[in-house]
């Protein structure tokens, strides 16, 4: 599918990755609906009148893709715009501590919530009237980290996400829709700003959504050196164990996560 033209929602759009992909996305042509949290209205519209500068129309429209009337009303508000909805990006994420039993009940609902159910909803919404015109790109943004268990609940989010990207593009391939699964490694956002800013940018990912609405792919890895780990973790998952089973390594990964969360609760 040419972007030029067509009509691409994106979720999570306040975020790192996700205002990447909509400058990105308009610099490419596409006409954009925006969705973020309401609280991320102001910068959202601050990013849909920056892709009007390239051309296209853009829409913010405040959603949690939790919800699934949010999620309706953002489907309803496109078709009301644009008619169609030819480009799904689901960026909208959330992370979590490595340790499972460092977080609480409702984190862990939450990232489920956001991480798996969100997509499924969103695609659950948009994929009847691509069906109905025989065409449509939809792109999830997984991780790393569903290739290899070594990041909690967040892990098993993404390892959700890849089962159910790898069954949609499976269920809606004769209808001439393409699913694409895009696993980034460790890039700079706000997620990972405890690493520092030597980071690949997140333009990265959004360089491989729009790659991936011209030409879907079953998965694509970035930075592409991350697909060697991806590789010796499903060739020789045995090593993972040992290596991430070590005490040393386990203290490490929690260390930094720890010291955040206890910076941010009150004393």
């Amino acid at each position: 599918m040419n972007p030029a033209g067509s009509i691409a929602v994106v979720t999570g759009a306040s975020g790192g990755i996700g205002s990447s992909t909509v400058r990105a996305l308009s610099e490419a042509g596409a006409h954009l609906v925006l969705a973020a949290l309401p609280g991320e209205m102001e910068l959202l519209e601050r990013l849909a009148s920056d892709a009007e500068r390239n051309g296209v129309r853009a829409l913010a429209v405040p959603a949690d893709v939790t919800r699934r009337d949010d999620v309706d009303r953002l489907v309803a508000t496109a078709l009301d715009a644009f008619g169609t909805i030819d480009v799904l990006a689901n960026v909208a994420g959330i992370g979590s501590r490595p340790s499972l039993c460092d977080q609480t009940d409702e984190e862990l609902e939450r990232v489920l919530a956001v991480n798996l159910l969100g997509c499924a909803r969103t695609m659950h919404a948009v994929l009847p009237i691509m069906k109905a015109r025989r065409r449509g790109a939809i792109v999830n943004i997984g991780s790393v980290a569903g290739e290899a268990g070594v990041m909690g609940i967040y892990s098993a989010s993404k390892f959700g996400l890849r089962g159910l990207s790898d069954s949609v593009r499976r269920e809606v391939r004769s209808y001439g829709i393409g699913v694409t699964l895009i696993e980034p490694g460790f890039v700079r956002t706000q997620m990972n700003e405890a690493m520092g800013d030597g980071l690949p940018s997140p333009d990265i990912v959004a360089r491989a959504i729009v790659r991936s609405v011209r030409r879907p792919r079953r998965r694509v890895i970035v930075p592409f050196s991350y697909s060697i780990p991806v590789f010796m973790a499903n060739a020789f998952p045995g090593l993972i164990d040992l290596v991430f089973g070590d005490a040393r390594i386990q203290e490490r990964l929690n260390r930094d996560a720890r010291a955040k969360a206890a910076e941010q609760t009150p004393t």
